[in-house]
């Protein structure tokens, strides 16, 4: 049985002063209240992700050390659920539905087009740290399939020149 181990903690740039302090507190309060209880593990990740923008390793380290779980166990539930990142999101975000009325009408080739175009897979961030891209398994919006949510917002009836031209756009908000 192979186990991964949990990524080296990214580059950033530095939190201002103090900033660090209060997020980690956020985090100790959060345990505190749920009694350092071990099967309030989601929760407590749930709010340092709402604190930090993404799980990082000194996060998990620090979260395992408060409810005495093995850091392995941690990294493990931030893994299995989608809704975790241990990477930071870009400033804008495209999420492709992947169910099955998009997928017939064409979202694998959105994805397809959008990864080749941005150079990134599924799940990953534009170097400029510009746009991310996720796919979801259905975002309810079958009736105007292929949808795609951008920052947000649903748009659907989409092809990939749609999608290609929308994201263009984002990143030409950058630049202005």
């Amino acid at each position: 049985m192979s186990t991964t181990a949990p990524p080296a903690k990214p580059a950033q740039a530095a939190p201002k002063a103090g900033q660090a302090d209060k997020r980690f507190k956020l985090l100790d309060i959060t345990m505190k209240r749920n009694h350092y209880r071990q099967d309030a593990l989601i929760e407590v990740l749930h709010k340092a992700q709402e604190s930090f923008g993404f799980l990082e390793l000194d996060v998990l380290e620090h979260i395992a050390r408060g409810l005495k779980l093995p850091l392995s166990r941690v990294y493990g539930v931030a893994t299995f659920y989608h809704l975790f990142s241990l990477k930071p999101s870009g400033k804008h975000s495209c999420i492709v539905c992947t169910g099955t009325a998009c997928y017939v009408k064409g979202s694998g080739k959105i994805v397809e087009a959008i990864a080749e175009k941005l150079g990134i897979s599924v799940g990953e961030t534009t170097p400029d740290g510009e746009i991310s891209l996720a796919t979801a398994r259905c975002i309810g919006a079958c009736g105007i399939a292929p949808a795609v949510v951008f920052d947000g917002e649903v748009k659907g009836k989409l092809d990939a020149t749609a999608v290609l031209a929308r994201l263009a756009a984002l990143e030409d908000q950058k630049e202005a």
